[in-house]
C-alpha cells in the first residue's frame, strides 16, 4: 500500500487591521439595524399599540421609535445577522 500523502496546509489568510475590522463591523451592525427597523415597522403597522394615544403625533414619531429600537437591538447582538455579515465581508476582502 502506498504511503498516504499528507495534504499541504491551507495558506493563512492575512489578518485585517483593526481599523478595517471596525469599519466592517460597524457596516454590518448598521445593516442589521436597517433590517430590524423594516421588520419592526411592519410589526407596528399591523399592531394597534394604543400606548401613545394614536393620531397624527403617533404616526409622525413611530418611525423614530422603531429606529431607536432597531439600533439598540443591533448594538446588543440583534438576531445574529451582523456577526454572519462581518464574517462574510472579511472573507470577501480576503481577510480572516
Amino acid at each position: 500500500m502506498a504511503d498516504a500523502i499528507a495534504p499541504s496546509p491551507a495558506p493563512a489568510l492575512p489578518q485585517a487591521d483593526p481599523a478595517m475590522r471596525a469599519r466592517i463591523q460597524k457596516t454590518a451592525t448598521a445593516f442589521e439595524a436597517s433590517f430590524l427597523q423594516v421588520m419592526l415597522g411592519s410589526m407596528f403597522d399591523t399592531v394597534d399599540t394604543g400606548a401613545f394615544g394614536g393620531g397624527a403625533g403617533e404616526d409622525a414619531f413611530k418611525s423614530f421609535l422603531t429606529d431607536a429600537f432597531a439600533k439598540s437591538m443591533a448594538e446588543r447582538g440583534g438576531v445574529g445577522l451582523s456577526k454572519d455579515l462581518t464574517r462574510e465581508m472579511l472573507k470577501m476582502q480576503g481577510l480572516s
